[in-house]
């Protein structure tokens, strides 16, 4: 049995049995390290969790934290974090509110992308973009058109055909009898507009 992208509940996988997939912690530690190169090191940050009940969204929002704990980046401080559950428009209107509560920050770190364009939008509405960061995750074909229009500074690519191409392998070395690792990682990429270009052409 191969597990792709989530992996399975159980810590030690049984024999013959494999997870490919990418690494979250590497996911948001990428990103919340280039938010926290953008700003020197220090800032007020507001985080836009996944879904709740989702082991992605959890991991990344610690490693989020895990980042701004420790030097060069402890001069970084949460200020507000919720979950917007994956969403553009559930994004919008949280950003919507945080700024109608006049919270004060320098980054937006959206779990993924989706939340990340939401983000903007309100941002955008209500002119405050030009002075704020805003990263994602996923690298899709929107975030990759926020960035090259400059407004998403930050994403972290997952290489879905790479998971999908090391399924495969894995599936076929069970078939023949080979012996295969029981986590086979496909690493995060992190893309920032010096190296946008390349994944736009994947597209």
């Amino acid at each position: 049995m191969v597990y792709v992208n989530h992996p399975p509940s159980e810590a030690t996988l049984p024999p013959k049995v494999v997870f490919v997939g990418s690494n979250e912690v590497d996911s948001g530690t990428m990103q919340t390290r280039e938010v926290c190169r953008l700003l020197g090191g220090k800032g007020q940050v507001l985080v836009m969790i996944g879904d709740l009940t989702n082991q992605s969204a959890l991991q990344r929002t610690q490693d989020v934290k895990d980042v701004i704990a420790k030097p060069p980046c402890n001069g970084m401080k949460i200020v507000a974090e919720q979950s917007a559950d994956w969403s553009r428009v559930k994004a919008a209107d949280l950003m919507t509110n945080w700024l109608t509560a006049g919270l004060k920050f320098d980054a937006v770190i959206a779990n993924n992308d989706e939340m990340a364009i939401g983000a903007i939008q309100a941002l955008k509405a209500a002119r405050k973009l030009d002075k704020v960061v805003v990263a994602g995750v996923d690298a899709t074909q929107d975030a990759l058109a926020a960035m090259k229009a400059g407004e998403l500074k930050v994403t972290v690519f997952q290489d879905a055909h790479g998971q999908g191409k090391g399924a495969v392998d894995a599936a076929l070395k069970l078939v023949k009898g080979q012996k295969v690792e029981s986590k086979v990682w496909v690493p995060f990429e992190l893309v920032t507009p010096a190296s946008m270009a390349r994944y736009l052409a994947r597209n």
